[in-house]
C-alpha cells in the first residue's frame, strides 16, 4: 500500500480513539523536552501511553506536577534516557534487552497488562488459537483464514477463504518483545528462526510504527491480524483472540486472566526485571492470559529532577495504579511495589 494509504489509516484510528490516548501523544512534544521546575518529561512505550494519559489530570491535580509523554516506542525511551533528555524513558523489555542500554538508569516495574492478538474479520468474535498455529501464521505458512487448521480450532464458526495479512512493529518494540518471546517459548521453529527481540526479522508481513500504527493497518485491512496492548483492540473493537495456555484453557485478555499471569513471578530480580509469559500448567494459572507483561519506567540515578520524578513514580505505583483498570492494566501485586519502592529511593540529585 503506498505510504499515503497508511498514512491516512493510522491517522483516523488515532481519530477515533479514546481521549486520554491522543493527549499522551500531543502534549508530548520531542523527546528532548526539557523538564519545568513543576513537570515531569517522558517518552517510550506506546503500549503504556493510554495508562500515562489517563494519569496527566490527576497528577496535576494531586501532586501539582505538569506530566508530559511522547508516545516514540520503547527503543525510542530507553535512547531519550540513555541520553538525558528526558526525566524518565517507559519500554515494555527490560533494559538488558536493548543495545545500547542505560548502565546509570534504575529500572522500575510500574504497570501490568497484556499484549492483545486481535484481528479484523467482522461478524467473527471470540475466535481459538494455539501458540504454535499463532507462530506459523506469523511465519507465513497459514495464510488464509479458513485454513483447516483454524477451522478445526473454531467449529461452528463460517471462517471465510479470505488472505491473512501479517502485520507487525517496524520500529523496537517492547511489545515485539513480549510477543516475540511468548512465540520463542510456543514453537521451537519460531525460537530457532527469528527468536525473540525488541526487532526481529520478520519472515512476512506488514511494519508499522507503534501501537497505533498495527492498530491502524488491522482496522484498515480485512482479514489482518496484528499485536498491541489489548486497550487498542478493545477501543477499535476489533476481534480479540482467545488463546490456549498451558493449562489447556483458551483464555481472553481480561483482568482476571492478567491477574493470574501476574502470579507467576512477584519478585522482581536485582535489575526490576520480571517476566510472566506462559505460566505452566496448573490449576493456579488455569484463566490465565498467556502473553501478559509488566512494563517498566527507566530513570537515571542521577538526576536535577530527582524530587518531581520521585514524586510521581512513588504515587504511580501506588495511588495511581486505580486509574488503569478501566482499561486493563491491573494493580501491581504487592511484592512488586515494595520493591518499587526501594528502587525509587536510589534516585537522587
Amino acid at each position: 500500500m503506498p505510504r499515503s494509504g497508511k498514512l491516512v489509516r493510522i491517522s483516523l484510528v488515532v481519530a477515533a480513539a479514546a481521549a486520554v490516548a491522543v493527549v499522551a501523544v500531543v502534549t508530548a512534544g520531542t523527546a528532548s523536552a526539557r523538564s519545568s521546575s513543576n513537570g515531569v518529561t517522558g517518552a517510550g512505550s506506546t503500549f503504556v501511553a493510554p495508562l500515562v494519559a489517563t494519569w496527566m489530570s490527576p497528577v496535576k491535580q494531586q501532586l501539582g506536577l505538569q506530566l508530559s509523554y511522547n508516545a516514540i516506542g520503547s527503543g525510542g525511551g530507553v535512547s531519550a534516557i540513555t541520553n538525558k533528555q528526558v526525566d524518565f524513558g517507559a519500554s515494555d523489555a527490560p533494559l538488558s534487552q536493548f543495545n545500547p542500554t542505560c548502565s546509570t538508569c534504575v529500572q522500575v516495574p510500574w504497570a501490568l497488562a497484556a499484549t492483545g492478538v486481535m484481528y479484523n474479520l467482522p461478524g467473527l468474535s471470540n475466535l481459538r488459537i494455539t501458540g504454535s498455529v499463532l507462530a506459523q501464521i506469523y511465519m507465513g505458512k497459514i495464510t488464509k483464514w479458513n485454513a483447516r487448521v483454524l477451522r478445526k480450532l473454531n467449529k461452528g464458526k463460517s471462517l471465510p477463504n479470505t488472505p491473512i495479512t501479517v502485520v507487525h512493529r517496524s520500529d523496537s518494540s517492547g511489545t515485539t518483545y513480549n510477543f516475540t518471546d511468548y512465540l520463542s517459548r510456543v514453537s521451537h521453529a519460531w525460537k530457532s528462526g527469528p527468536g525473540t527481540g525488541t526487532a526481529v526479522n520478520w519472515p512476512t508481513g506488514e511494519g508499522e510504527k507503534g501501537s497505533a500504527g498495527v492498530s491502524g493497518a488491522v482496522r484498515g485491512t480485512t482479514g489482518a491480524i496484528g499485536y498491541a496492548d489489548v486497550y487498542y483492540a478493545l477501543h477499535n473493537r476489533f476481534g480479540l483472540f482467545r488463546i490456549k495456555n498451558r493449562s489447556g484453557t483458551f483464555a481472553k485478555p481480561s483482568a482476571k486472566a492478567i491477574v493470574a499471569a501476574a502470579q507467576l513471578d512477584t519478585h522482581p530480580k536485582k535489575d526490576g526485571s520480571l517476566s510472566i509469559v506462559n505460566p505452566p500448567k496448573s490449576q493456579k494459572y488455569r484463566s490465565a492470559y498467556p502473553i501478559c507483561t509488566y512494563t517498566y519506567v527507566d530513570v537515571q540515578k542521577t538526576t536535577s529532577n530527582a524530587a518531581g520524578i520521585k514524586k510521581l513514580l512513588n504515587w504511580a505505583v501506588t495511588k495511581g495504579q486505580k486509574y488503569g483498570k478501566p482499561i486493563l492494566f491491573e494493580p501491581l501485586p504487592t511484592g512488586v511495589v515494595t520493591f518499587d519502592k526501594k528502587q525509587i529511593k536510589k534516585i537522587h540529585s
